[in-house]
């Protein structure tokens, strides 16, 4: 079964130099996002999931529009996609599968990339004959709001997929950050669960409240990391001497704190757990709240960069 659709919310697409289309192969809140995403810079988007409510969840999303269809069908979504992006459950079994399908039914220069965060695309690739075409896509979530894009490519991907992946993504207004070395949780999630860790250290030990690291971070390393960068700064902190002059002084102390070690106790996390929602809720309507806030404030710093920066804003409305 197949059917159309189009964005309630709907905005100028890009100019691209030809008509793109993307088949998206998953249609959770990753998939979704990344579906927004590419109708909104003017590509056609193909849907597919096994799920029965498919056409349903599509029209919710999209409304009625030529330029986005839908399919239960795999082969069919992915027969005349320029980049296909997967985005289906953290299994490698069900990876593997899944890819062998698309290999055999996308275009030959169709980019296949996985959405996964910790599955590597040599592993994805391992038994797959004809490879060279399977490449990591790791965006952060959303996709639609997040501009970077992690592109890892494996042991079979040719680089020429790795270059048409980075065009695509490049097209799409994504940053895209080719990472030359598969590791599990690649770098942006690496990064994440090292301060995580020590946040989560730090409530347990009652030295903080959930609220008050948050704020912590959210008035500190948080703004200061969606303006400059990590080694930037350092530059910055040693003033005129730069980054020599911050590791000989102020950097030499701090490098001898230790990483807290934070309790993976059933009782500690869940106490944890309680204290999150205690602060900021759960539930679908809370949810919806906090992505609506997430969305406003993201759009917010995002086009304000691009004011300061000269350059053109294509940032999504927020999604809920």
């Amino acid at each position: 079964m197949r059917g159309s659709v189009t964005d309630r919310n709907r905005r100028c697409p890009m100019n691209t130099q030809q008509s793109r289309t993307m088949a998206v192969v998953g249609a959770g809140v990753i998939g979704l996002s990344w579906a927004r995403l590419a109708h909104r810079h003017g590509w056609r988007v193909t849907i597919t999931d096994p799920r029965p409510d498919l056409g349903e969840l599509i029209e919710s999303e999209f409304g009625t529009d030529d330029r986005v269809s839908w399919t239960a069908d795999l082969a069919e979504a992915v027969r005349d996609a320029d980049l296909v992006q997967e985005n289906g459950p953290e299994r490698l079994p069900v990876k593997q599968q899944i890819f062998a399908e698309i290999l055999r039914a996308a275009p030959a220069d169709a980019v296949l990339a996985t959405s996964s965060s910790s599955i590597t695309a040599s592993l994805i690739a391992a038994d797959l004959d004809n490879a060279g075409r399977i490449v990591v896509g790791h965006p952060f979530n959303p996709p639609e709001l997040m501009p970077l894009v992690e592109v890892l490519p494996g042991k079979k991907t040719d680089e020429s997929t790795v270059t048409r992946a980075v065009a695509l993504y490049t097209e799409l207004d994504r940053v895209p950050v080719v990472i030359r070395k598969e590791l599990p949780g690649f770098v942006a999630n690496r990064l994440q669960k090292v301060l995580s860790s020590e946040a989560t250290y730090l409530v347990q030990s009652g030295v903080v409240s959930v609220e008050d690291l948050d704020t912590i971070l959210q008035n500190s390393i948080g703004l200061r990391w969606a303006t400059i960068g990590l080694f930037e700064g350092n530059v910055l902190g040693g003033g005129p001497g730069g980054a020599r002059h911050l590791f000989a002084g102020v950097g030499a102390e701090v490098g001898k704190i230790e990483a807290g070690k934070p309790s993976s106790e059933p009782e500690a996390m869940a106490e944890l757990i309680e204290n999150i929602e205690a602060t900021y809720g759960s539930g679908e309507q809370n949810y919806e709240r906090l992505v609506a806030k997430r969305d406003r404030r993201t759009n917010a710093v995002l086009e304000a960069l691009a004011k300061v920066d000269d350059r053109p804003a294509v940032y999504p409305s927020p999604s809920v």
